[in-house]
């Protein structure tokens, strides 16, 4: 089991890290972490939960700005409010929060590996495993759910999996209190209480009826103590408890009418889609998601190592849990939400599973190491130490060479959004693909450009006051033509294109005034 030195150490290690990762981070870098931020920011200079621009048309006000998180969870836009309160309005304030979560997290992860493995080394290696998460490390401090999640995801774990092995009512009421908060801070956190759901009542227990009825009810009040006050907001602001645009993402038919106008999915058009497109969206977030299990959540070469340690385990009353919500998040993130699934839903909320799969990994490297060793005659305990080393090794270079080139793109993309913000009036108001990051660099107000024929465009503008349209390489596919100068509409007017620097016209940008009919003619 670890003792007192691997808390303090890997935990001052973690807090060193997780701070020159923060301080490499110039910016928020991408929308989800732009969008988290604004919200924060608008909350300590007196805004209130509101955005002054769309990044999605569901549950959209009627003009700007209106409610904020009427789409994605609010609990990272508080939490870095509440650090930007302390330490000022400032994206290095609010990465305060992050950072922390990350060495929390690594914390877990020391005591997952130690209550797993039983030894020092496994607790020791999961820490660092942790510390050293390959595709994850980059995103741990920036303002995005990534650290939040895994911190109070994992702890939801940890508390349904005491409550499992224990049948503790007050292991069920810390896994309910740390599934609101995951589900404050993700939509698909609510996994995590169905998980607790089922621990609790799971029949095969020595865990008398009694047990199981009071644990299953202290996790769900915790629970609903958490996530009341935001059942009451949204009621005040949006007439029910959650918003209900996430579920439409089960009938998207690609991840572009996530933005479509007018909003929502329906399962008529899905069905209507076609079998063999239906088939095909499947296979295709279940190859990317089988990538991302093994790529990402298990550092390249853990993954079958995982899977041996979780069989191995498998009557390990600690994991049942761990096996539900991880059976569950993959299943629902690549045949019900493909699209937000494999688009970036699963890597999100695996966030949470990182310790146990960095605890389970190292039993099943053991078995491993153990049975080549009796082959090969090796010293066993010596080959353990040896390939675990070496485990650390590149999970440390893994990870330093995908943050240097993941912070490059980051630290460099809102120069021309300054460049634009130069070249239109202080008052426009800009449909654009990016909305967060526009308003980050420049404070001006945008909706997201629609998956949609262009002909919508007067009436979104006239709705929130649009006055200028931005087309970049990453635009819906039904604005190709104006965006290759191939067509034309009369109610838009050509203003100039930027050109991005390369041979390759089709990066420029192209920006439009929007204008009336009279006008435009």
């Amino acid at each position: 089991m670890p003792d007192r030195r691997a808390y303090i150490v890997l935990g001052v290690l973690a807090l060193v890290v997780g701070s020159v990762l923060a301080a490499t981070i110039s910016q928020p870098g991408y929308t989800d972490a732009y969008y988290y931020f604004n919200a924060g920011q608008r909350v300590v200079q007196g805004e209130g939960l509101t955005d002054p621009y769309l990044w999605v048309y569901i549950n959209a006000p009627d003009s700007l700005p209106g409610p904020s998180h009427t789409y994605w969870m609010p609990l990272e836009s508080l939490v870095a409010a509440g650090s930007m309160w302390v330490f000022g309005a400032t994206f290095a304030a609010a990465q305060v929060p992050s950072v922390l979560c990350y060495a929390g997290l690594v914390l877990v992860a020391v005591w997952v590996g130690g209550h797993l493995g039983r030894s020092r080394r496994h607790a020791w290696t999961a820490g660092l495993l942790v510390l050293f998460s390959g595709f994850f490390t980059p995103f741990w401090t920036t303002t995005d759910t990534f650290a939040l999640y895994a911190l109070v995801g994992a702890l939801a774990l940890v508390g349904i999996g005491r409550g499992s092995e224990t049948g503790g009512w007050r292991w069920y009421a810390l896994g309910g209190a740390m599934s609101g908060l995951a589900h404050l801070a993700r939509a698909d956190g609510v996994l995590l209480l169905v998980v607790l759901i089922l621990a609790a009542l799971w029949p095969w227990t020595a865990h008398s009826r009694k047990q199981r009825i009071t644990g299953l009810a202290a996790g769900v009040l915790a629970y609903l103590l958490v996530m009341s006050p935001w059942f009451v907001r949204n009621m005040h602001e949006i007439s029910t408890p959650l918003p209900t645009g996430g579920v439409q993402a089960m009938w998207l038919r690609g991840y572009d009418e996530l933005v479509s106008y007018p909003p929502g999915a329906s399962a008529d058009d899905f069905f209507a889609w076609g079998l063999d497109n239906i088939v095909r969206s499947r296979w295709e977030a279940l190859t990317t998601n089988l990538g991302t299990f093994i790529a990402v959540e298990t550092w390249v070469i853990l993954g079958p190592c995982v899977l041996i340690g979780l069989w191995i385990r498998r009557r390990d009353s600690f994991l049942r849990g761990v096996m539900l919500y991880a059976l569950g998040l993959h299943l629902a993130m690549t045949f019900v939400f493909a699209y937000p699934g494999y688009r970036g839903g699963l890597f999100h909320s695996s966030a949470a599973l990182l310790p146990f799969w960095a605890g389970a990994g190292l039993i099943g490297l053991d078995e491993i190491i153990a049975g080549m060793a009796k082959r090969r005659r090796w010293p066993k305990a010596q080959a353990q130490r040896v390939f675990t080393v070496a485990l650390v090794v590149l999970a440390v270079l893994l990870s330093g060479v995908l943050s240097a080139r993941r912070l490059s793109e980051w630290n460099d993309n809102g120069v021309f959004y300054r460049t634009l913000a130069d070249d239109l009036p202080p008052d426009a108001v800009v449909m654009v693909n990016d909305p967060p990051a526009l308003y980050y660099h420049t404070g001006l107000s945008s909706v997201v450009v629609p998956y949609a024929d262009p002909g919508v465009v007067p009436e979104i503008a006239d709705r929130f006051g649009v006055t200028h349209l931005v087309l970049d390489v990453n635009r819906p596919e039904p604005f190709t033509g104006l965006f290759l100068g191939q067509e034309t509409r009369p109610f838009l007017r050509f203003l100039r294109q930027y050109d991005r620097g390369t041979a390759d016209r089709s990066d420029d940008i192209r920006v439009f005034e929007i204008v009336t009919v009279e006008d435009g003619e």
